[in-house]
């Protein structure tokens, strides 16, 4: 019998030892760096009801009707081949009451294009687990240096949003 696939989340461990007792519902991620490792391979394996439900109540597409979201989602992955994430950069609150981030280059392709980015995530927990609040993305392209250099304390802000 062949071995069991490898994560998607890059962590190195198999599967059902890592992103999959999360996307089950059977755990929640311990801090803001697994919740996002664990995005990643929703989005890698189609796990769509896992992303919304791993969504902050106040991230703006929980406005939107569920069914149309999750559509979405579903053809995002579909669309996409999700082969490598690398966290650059973390920052965890001492307790749960305030903002975690998480600083990431995800490599990503759509049909042989490369949509690969660099995003800055804020997580927040919700009183049940961590949650994806907001993130900042950028492009390598778009980066002044290579990602592999950037830090939270360095990532540059994306044009529109402002300083502060």
């Amino acid at each position: 019998m062949p071995p069991a696939p490898l994560c998607p989340c890059t962590s190195g461990l198999r599967y059902r030892q890592c992103c999959a007792r999360y996307h089950k519902g059977e755990a929640e991620a311990p801090d803001a760096e697994a919740l996002m490792r664990s995005r990643y391979s929703a989005f890698a394996l189609g796990e769509v009801e896992y992303l919304w439900r791993t969504l902050h109540p106040e991230h703006p597409d929980r406005a939107r009707p569920k069914d149309e979201l999750l559509r979405e989602l579903r053809a995002v992955a579909r669309g996409h081949k999700y082969p490598r994430l690398h966290v650059l950069d973390r920052w965890q609150p001492p307790d749960t009451t305030g903002t975690a981030l998480v600083l990431f280059h995800a490599r990503v392709f759509e049909t042989g294009k490369d949509r690969s980015f660099v995003e800055r995530s804020e997580f927040r927990h919700d009183g049940t687990g961590w949650r994806y609040l907001a993130g900042e993305g950028l492009a390598p392209s778009a980066l002044p240096v290579p990602p592999e250099s950037l830090t939270l304390a360095n990532f540059p802000t994306p044009p529109g949003k402002g300083a502060g």
